[in-house]
C-alpha cells in the first residue's frame, strides 16, 4: 500500500471524536441484540420451523462476502496498519467498522447452527415408504445441503482472499469490489424466499418479530447515514440497505398480521362469565288463603293473624250450616254409637 495513503488514514483516525466512537458502539450493540432475539426465539420454541433454508443460505453467503469485503478493502488494511502509530482508543474506533460486519457474520453463522440443531427431522430414521412429508416442507437433506454450501462459500472467500493478499496484493482492491457486489446482490434477494415461506405458512414460526422490529428501522437509519456522507453518487452503497429494509418491513408486516389475533379469535379466547341466575321477583299479589273445611283442626295454618283466623272460623261456620248430623255428633258417622 502507498505510504501516503496509510498516513492519511492515520490522520483521519486521530481526528475521530467520541461521538463517532459511541455511535459505532451502539450499532454493534444493536446488531448483537437484534440477532440474540432470533437465537432465543429458535431455542425457546425448540424448532426452526418457519425459517426458510434459502433465507439462511443467502444470509450466510451474503455475510461471508461482506466480511471478506471489509477485510480486503484498502481502507481497512490501512486502518489495521495505523494501529502501530495511533493510540489504543483511536485504533479501536477505527476498527469498529470491521467489528460491526464481523458481529453480523458471527450472529448469522449462529442462526445457521441453530437452524440445523433444531431442524425437525422426525422422519430421518424411517423407511422411505413410511415418510409422508408435508408439501413444500424442507427436508433434512435440504438443510444439510444449505450448510455445506455456506461452508464451501466461506472457505472459497477465505482461500481466494489469502491468495491475493500473499501472492498478488495489487488485485485485492478488485477482489474486494467483487465481494461487495456479491454481498449486495445476495442481500437484495435474501428476503424473497422468506417472504414466500411466511406467506405459505400464514404464521411467523421461529422467525423473531422483535429482530425485524429492530433491524428494519436500523437499516433505514444506516442507509440514511451512508447517503448523507456519500450523496447520490454512492447510491449503489446505501441503495442496497434501503431495498433490504423495505423487504424486511414487508416481512415484518406479514408476520404481525398473521400473529396478531383477530377480533373474533380474541372473543373466543376470552373466558365467558358463568350464566347468571334470573333475579328473584317477590310476589306482589295478595296471598289467597285456602278455605278450611267444616270442623277443620289447626286453624292457625289458614291464617297468620287473629283477623285471618276469625275469618276462617266464620267461613267454617257458614259451611257447616245445614248439616243435621255432624260427624262427631251422637249417632254420626264418626261416633262410636255409645252414649
Amino acid at each position: 500500500m502507498d505510504n501516503v495513503f496509510v498516513a492519511d488514514r492515520c490522520d483521519s483516525l486521530r481526528q475521530g471524536g467520541f461521538t463517532n466512537f459511541f455511535i459505532s458502539i451502539l450499532i454493534v450493540i444493536g446488531i448483537l441484540l437484534s440477532y440474540v432475539t432470533q437465537h432465543y426465539r429458535i431455542i425457546s420454541r425448540g424448532s426452526s420451523e418457519g425459517i426458510s433454508p434459502y433465507f439462511v443460505l443467502l444470509g450466510v453467503t451474503s455475510a461471508n462476502s461482506q466480511f471478506g469485503n471489509i477485510l480486503t478493502l484498502p481502507q481497512s488494511r490501512a486502518d489495521v496498519a495505523c494501529c502501530r502509530e495511533v493510540s489504543p482508543f483511536e485504533c479501536t474506533a477505527g476498527l469498529l467498522g470491521i467489528a460491526q460486519i464481523g458481529t453480523q457474520w458471527i450472529c448469522f453463522a449462529v442462526i445457521l447452527v441453530l437452524f440445523l440443531v433444531f431442524f425437525r427431522r422426525d422422519d430421518v430414521d424411517l423407511p422411505d415408504a413410511d415418510c409422508t412429508p408435508e408439501p413444500d416442507q424442507p427436508t433434512w437433506r435440504t438443510a444439510i445441503s444449505v450448510a455445506a454450501a455456506c461452508l464451501v462459500h466461506g472457505l472459497f472467500v477465505v482461500i481466494i482472499s489469502a491468495s491475493f493478499a500473499l501472492g498478488a496484493p495489487q488485485y485485492l482492491g478488485a477482489w474486494a469490489n467483487f465481494l461487495g457486489i456479491m454481498a449486495a446482490v445476495l442481500a437484495a434477494i435474501q428476503y424473497i424466499p422468506q417472504i414466500w415461506t411466511t406467506y405459505r405458512l400464514k404464521h411467523a414460526g421461529s422467525l423473531s418479530i422483535l429482530m425485524m422490529c429492530i433491524q428494519t428501522p436500523g437499516g433505514l437509519l444506516f442507509a440514511a447515514s451512508l447517503a448523507a456522507r456519500l450523496g447520490w453518487a454512492g447510491w449503489s452503497s446505501w441503495g442496497v440497505y434501503v431495498l433490504t429494509a423495505i423487504m424486511q418491513g414487508i416481512l415484518l408486516a406479514m408476520a404481525i398480521s398473521y400473529e396478531w389475533p383477530s377480533q373474533e379469535e380474541r372473543n373466543q379466547s376470552t373466558p365467558q362469565p358463568p350464566p347468571q341466575r334470573p333475579p328473584y321477583n317477590r310476589r306482589t299479589t295478595p296471598r289467597v288463603l285456602p278455605s278450611p273445611g267444616p270442623y277443620s283442626a289447626h286453624l292457625q295454618a289458614y291464617g297468620e293473624t287473629q283477623e285471618e283466623i276469625e275469618r276462617a272460623l266464620d267461613r267454617e261456620s257458614v259451611q257447616g250450616v245445614g248439616e243435621n248430623q255432624p260427624l262427631l255428633a251422637p249417632g254420626g258417622l264418626g261416633s262410636s254409637g255409645i252414649r
